[in-house]
């Protein structure tokens, strides 16, 4: 069947290219180490920021996505990434990190409130059975961007070993964010949006401020959003190491660059892969779950034990005239592989988060609430291990701090697993009423 404007998977791939050019862009920089900076320093800062508002308006954007709309809310969100890529050009030639900082708040909040959107649409437009699919293909495109965005500092800065990104690297992102913002807009009322077999994606059709708080507040007594909370906290939590304290601390400016378009590519392959085991009609969702947290167990297990064998071979930040360039194929193999592996282990386990909350429920004005509230968590732990790296923790306690939240998070994401069932609740009847949905004006899967 070809693509509908009006279908759910149209309505995902439009979300996956905004975040192809808004998010992915951002990972690109991030993925650099620093924002693309000799000092990490302000970069870290910046992140500590926009971690800290992101816990809010990652809570709270279910919420405004619901009373507000999916593409108001991803457009206006949108240009607080290009507001944040252009700060860079400011601190390169002034110095000043202040306005640096301040633009990684502002990202927080639209972040918080743009990925509630996308993740309503990932999890809630699509049918039980294929809710993996959907998940992979978003990842796919998204991580296109990270790719994209690593070879734009890798080819501008080819010649320049090391020091900071040059403008033109900060240039090029402002722009594509900015496109990404505007493709916001070409996403279609959810209250049009139907699936393959007939269904809206739209179950419930108002809502209001009082409705919203109070179903905010009920999930800090929701035992599964309890027992998310660990896998929460951690699901950002390492980007700190793998981004600072390998990528950023080991290699020369343009080697970072070329490490994040395997890294992204690597998660690609990754969603994808692990789509085929979370949509499998040959198991029980809860035997899929099951297998899948094996596979990201093992995965980060090895993660971690790889970066231990490296801290101990690189404990601290190499000396900038020492750094390893790519084509030093005897410090760079092993180096670069690990980085790599980080990626395809980043995509198992977003995409078995996301697939764990998709099985939770069908309805998309509560998934749109339960994927802020794991993006709110999520940031938490973000803006902590952002603040860990400001402060010079050493790389070796860094490392620490990851493996032992891991190991934390093990227990409450098996009893999650443990409580998925094999369906939830009806998708509901056809919307019967679109045309009164949109003379209110009401755009919003509310």
């Amino acid at each position: 069947m070809g693509l509908r404007y009006y279908s759910a998977m149209t309505q995902v791939i439009i979300v996956g290219f905004v975040c192809f050019l808004c998010p992915g862009m951002f990972n690109a920089l991030n993925g650099t180490g620093g924002g693309g900076q000799l000092d990490t320093t302000a970069g870290n800062n910046a992140n500590t920021a926009l971690y800290s508002t992101f816990v809010v308006f990652g809570i709270l954007g279910g919420a405004i996505v619901n009373l507000c709309g999916v593409r108001w809310t991803i457009f206006v969100s949108g240009f607080t990434y290009a507001l944040y890529s252009g700060s860079y050009i400011y601190l390169n030639h002034t110095g000043n990190s202040a306005f640096t900082i301040a633009a990684g708040a502002i990202l927080g909040i639209g972040a918080g409130i743009l990925w509630a959107a996308q993740g309503m649409i990932m999890v809630s437009y699509p049918r039980e059975e294929e809710k993996g699919k959907y998940i992979a293909i978003f990842w796919v495109i998204f991580n296109l961007g990270g790719m994209l965005g690593g070879i734009l500092p890798f080819a501008i800065n080819y010649k320049k070993d090391n020091g900071s990104l040059a403008d033109g690297v900060y240039i090029a992102f402002v722009v594509l964010e900015c496109l990404g913002a505007f493709l916001g807009l070409a996403l279609a009322p959810p209250s049009k949006v139907t699936r393959d077999d007939g269904s809206s994606v739209v179950l419930v059709k108002y809502t209001n401020l009082g409705t919203e708080t109070v179903e905010i507040l009920k999930l800090f007594i929701n035992p599964l959003m309890l027992a998310l909370l660990p896998m929460c906290f951690n699901s950002n939590f390492f980007y700190t190491y793998q981004f600072d304290n390998i990528n950023g601390a080991l290699f020369n400016v343009r080697t970072r660059g070329f490490n994040n378009i395997f890294y992204w590519g690597a998660q690609m392959v990754g969603s994808y892969a692990i789509s085929f085991l979370l949509d499998s009609p040959k198991f029980t969702r809860k035997v899929r779950g099951y297998i899948a947290f094996g596979i990201v167990f093992i995965v980060f297990n090895a993660i971690w034990g790889g970066s231990l064998g490296l801290n101990i071979k690189y404990p601290e930040p190499l000396p900038l005239e020492n750094r390893i360039d790519f084509k030093d194929a005897s410090r760079a193999g092993g180096a670069i592989t690990l980085y790599v592996f980080c990626g395809i282990g980043d995509a198992l386990y977003q995409s078995f988060a996301y697939w764990i909350i998709g099985a939770l429920s069908n309805d998309n004005q509560l998934l749109a609430r339960y994927i802020g509230f794991y993006k709110g968590m999520q940031s938490f732990g973000g803006a902590i291990a952002w603040q860990l790296a400001a402060k010079k923790v050493s790389h070796r306690n860094q490392l620490i701090a990851n493996w032992v939240l891991f190991a934390i998070s093990i227990p409450s994401m098996l009893y999650v697993v443990w409580s998925i069932k094999d369906h939830s609740e009806p998708i509901g009847p056809k919307d019967t009423n679109s045309e009164q949905y949109e003379e209110k004006g009401i755009e919003q899967a509310a």
